[in-house]
């Protein structure tokens, strides 16, 4: 019942050394740290990226390479929908991905996919993958420790730290994750907030209708099952887990728990 394939399609996730079916839901961020420590990441290095300071100005990376964007032509879509699209002259640079000119990278491993967008103002500490065709937002603050998936949405000042977003995982919007997974597609609404320490000291337990479940995590945010989806000003206590195609309705305040799948949450 609480198992990640029972929340997660795993089937097409392109890191399954660290989301196994048969784990708990919350395992893999247990084991998140140790698996971004291992990982290879791009040299994005000075001149262009000068660590903590913000860009002077925009930058394409394609192909293992660091460009300055002013010998390219940029058209700057949804990046969810391959609508990031670098020219040079009239080729396409298939794959490119842009760094726009006030973004922040602090750290050596940070991994950007192709097709990404990744908007003035974001700051992004490593260690933290970015999947192909994301977004990461005017503003966004993204702390380290993070596995972003593919078609994903770190939006505009919301904050994440020690999180996973599943492919097509969207926070658009004023949210703050803190030690939490997103499932395929999940979308959360403007404002909600995925709260992972309780006040009381002490691990976060998940409680079931038949039993209390030890996590070992003394913080845990939410477990997101895939197309859930929360209405604006939500917010989930610790230890809340969403079982799939669940709704939270607006300015809701979640119990932690479990919570079983197609559940509606006023």
């Amino acid at each position: 019942m609480l198992s990640a394939h029972s929340f997660f399609d795993l089937s097409s996730w392109e890191h399954p050394e660290l989301i196994r079916p048969n784990d708990q839901a919350w395992d893999p961020l247990k084991n998140l740290k140790h698996y971004l420590a291992a990982q290879i990441y791009q040299e994005l290095t000075p001149p262009l990226i000068r660590d903590g300071e913000p860009l002077s100005r925009t930058l394409v990376y394609h192909d293992g390479s660091l460009m300055e964007a002013g010998e390219f032509t940029l058209e700057l879509g949804d990046a969810t929908k391959g609508g990031v699209k670098v020219f040079r002259d009239e080729e396409q640079l298939d794959g490119a991905s842009v760094i726009m000119a006030g973004a922040v990278l602090t750290g050596s491993r940070i991994r950007i996919g192709q097709g990404v967008l990744i908007e003035p103002g974001a700051l992004i500490k490593s260690p933290t993958i970015i999947g192909d065709r994301s977004e990461v937002r005017h503003g966004a603050y993204i702390r380290g420790d993070c596995l972003i998936g593919r078609n994903c949405v770190v939006g505009h000042v919301t904050e994440v730290k020690h999180t996973i977003f599943m492919d097509g995982a969207k926070a658009g919007h004023f949210a703050y994750l803190g030690d939490s997974i997103l499932g395929n597609e999940v979308n959360l609404g403007a404002g909600t907030k995925l709260a992972n320490l309780r006040f009381i000291k002490g691990d976060v337990a998940i409680a079931t209708q038949d039993s209390l479940v030890r996590t070992g995590l003394r913080k845990l945010g939410a477990i997101l099952g895939d197309y859930v989806q929360t209405g604006c000003n939500s917010v989930t206590n610790p230890g809340t887990l969403l079982g799939k195609k669940s709704m939270v309705m607006p300015n809701t305040t979640v119990r932690s728990g479990f919570h079983a799948d197609s559940s509606l949450i006023r």
